[in-house]
């Protein structure tokens, strides 16, 4: 499965911005991206594993529940 690299736009608008067969080339265009743009860039860059686009654009769309929060 490939990796997806997408920035998520403010409305949750999704711009595909490369497409990866390995994890470490995704990550570190990942970082070369969110270390060059400049302050004040709209949206964040994110990395996806899925099997299509439109499974990466799904889950990027999914709301996250929050994990469990120091100790219980």
């Amino acid at each position: 499965m490939p990796y997806y690299l997408y920035r998520v736009m403010p409305l949750g608008v999704l711009k595909k911005l490369n497409q990866f067969e390995r994890f470490r080339e995704a990550s570190a265009e990942a970082k070369a991206l969110r270390a060059t743009d400049p302050p004040g860039t709209p949206g964040k860059v994110k990395v996806m594993f899925a099997d299509n686009e439109l499974q990466a654009e799904d889950l990027l769309g999914q709301v996250r529940e929050a994990g469990p929060s120091g100790d219980d």
